[in-house]
């Protein structure tokens, strides 16, 4: 049932502004990228470490393998988190090409400790890392935004074309693949999708992304609350600290990944 304050929020973002973000004791970004940052070490520790302490997958112990399989699986909340800051920081920018090339450049410096972290291997192509899929989601926006407005036959032809092969490039190249279950370039393009077509219905669109967590086995659903109360606040303590976070993902990969290769 809506209270008077969904019923409010939804009258508020269908008029074009998201009244979710006038909370100024939700969730900053910085707060944010923190959270999705911890949920990332996590997968990384799960696979990294906890997955070759098992063995064999065939004669491991079930519960120590539904261990590793559940600590890896909190991980993917972290993913419409990273999908929402993706959108985010595309409606903010000037430059989406310079944001691409920003991401392109973590994602090819992620990608041998990703490899390292996933596979206990220097290369690996089981997996691509999921910053990958950052970049596929951006490209598809970047499309929707250029033809956005229009209607005509042949800008919903390039929508459709652009996202098939979005979703085709995520699915094919693996990217972010986990434990063989779940891929996370491919939510991060649908979660991405949901929050800038629907970014006007407040409430439609966490219905929708919910919807869309719950299929992806159920834990994505806790990032999307999570962001039920985000705040318009960056909440950075210093301007440079946005920057650390593109050194400290693959720094932590670096990192597990050494300890499990050791």
């Amino acid at each position: 049932m809506l209270t008077e304050g969904h019923v409010n929020t939804m009258n508020e973002s269908v008029a074009g502004h998201d009244a979710s973000l006038d909370n100024a004791k939700g969730i900053t970004t910085f707060a944010m990228k923190i959270v999705a940052l911890l949920l990332v070490m996590l997968g990384s520790f799960s696979t990294a470490v906890l997955l070759p302490g098992i063995g064999d997958l065939a004669t491991a112990d079930m519960g120590a393998l539904t261990g590793v399989v559940l600590t890896d699986a909190f991980s993917w909340c972290a993913v419409p988190l990273y999908a929402w800051m993706l959108v985010n920081g595309f409606r903010r920018t000037r430059a989406a090409g310079w944001y691409l090339v920003r991401l392109a450049a973590l994602a090819a410096v992620s990608e041998v400790p990703y490899d390292m972290a996933t596979s206990g291997r220097f290369f690996d192509m089981t997996s691509q890392n999921p910053v990958w899929g950052l970049c596929i989601a951006l490209i598809a926006l970047m499309v929707l935004r250029a033809f956005q407005g229009r209607r005509d036959v042949a800008s919903w032809a390039i929508r459709i074309a652009v996202l098939l092969a979005a979703t085709l490039w995520a699915y094919l190249f693996n990217v972010g693949l986990r434990l063989g279950l779940v891929g996370e370039g491919l939510m991060t393009l649908v979660f991405a999708v949901i929050f800038y077509t629907l970014a006007r219905r407040e409430n439609t669109m966490m219905l929708t992304a919910g919807a869309f967590g719950a299929c992806m086995f159920i834990l994505p659903v806790l990032g999307v609350m999570l962001l039920h109360w985000r705040s318009r606040r960056e909440g950075y303590p210093a301007p440079w600290v946005k920057w650390l976070f593109y050194v400290l993902y693959p720094l932590q990969l670096l990192a597990f990944g050494l300890v499990g290769m050791a």
